[in-house]
C-alpha cells in the first residue's frame, strides 16, 4: 500500500484547538499557512519551532483502540497524518507531499503541555504509541488531504546533521 495523506490539522495560535482543513499552502522556511509555527504564536516558538509535524495513523488508531484517548480529531497536535508509513522511515530524508518538499529535522516526541490542552492521559498515550517528526519546508506549495507520499531519498549531508543532533541531545 503507498503512502497517503489521511489529514491536515492547523491550529492558529498556541493554545487553539486543531481545526481540520482539506488542503493547505506549506511556505518554505516557515511551515503551514495559518499554523501557529509558520506564523511565530506557537507555545515553543521562538526556542524550538518545528515548521511542521508529521504523525502516522495507524498508532493513533490504536490508542484509541487499546487506551480509549480520543486523538483521531486532531487532539494529538500534529499536522500532517500519514497512513501506510512510519513517519520515522522520513529520518535524514526528503518527501514529496503535494507539491510540497518536506526535508526530516527531528523527532518530536509528546510534552506535558499536551496533556493540559486535552485529556491527562495524552501525554502517556503518546509516549507509548507516538513516532512523530519534524519537518522543514524545503519547497512550498499546496498540500491536500489524499495526497501521495513519496520519499525522495537519504539526503547524506541532512543524515550527519540530523545524526550529530541527535548526539548532542544526550551529552
Amino acid at each position: 500500500m503507498a503512502a497517503v495523506l489521511e489529514r491536515i490539522f492547523i491550529a492558529a495560535a498556541a493554545g487553539q484547538a486543531m481545526q481540520e482543513v482539506e488542503e493547505v499552502r506549506a511556505l518554505p522556511g516557515k511551515g503551514l499557512e495559518g499554523d501557529r509555527y509558520a506564523s511565530g504564536r506557537g507555545y515553543w516558538c521562538p526556542h524550538d519551532v518545528c515548521q511542521v509535524t508529521i504523525i502516522g495513523v495507524e498508532p493513533l488508531e490504536r490508542i484509541e483502540r487499546e487506551m480509549g484517548v480520543r486523538v483521531l480529531d486532531g487532539q494529538h497536535r500534529r499536522n500532517l497524518v500519514v497512513r501506510g508509513l512510519d513517519p520515522m522511515d522520513l529520518a535524514a530524508k526528503r518527501a514529496r507531499i503535494g507539491e510540497a518538499i518536506l526535508t526530516y529535522d527531528r523527532i518530536r516526541p509528546p510534552c506535558a503541555y499536551i496533556a493540559k490542552l486535552t485529556e491527562k492521559q495524552m501525554t502517556k498515550a503518546l509516549y507509548r504509541h507516538d513516532r512523530s517528526i519534524c519537518v522543514t519546508v524545503e519547497q512550498g506549495g499546496l498540500i491536500r488531504r489524499g495526497d501521495p507520499v513519496e520519499i525522495l531519498g537519504t539526503n547524506r549531508d541532512l543524515f550527519s546533521a540530523s545524526f550529530e543532533r541527535f548526539l548532542r541531545a544526550f551529552r
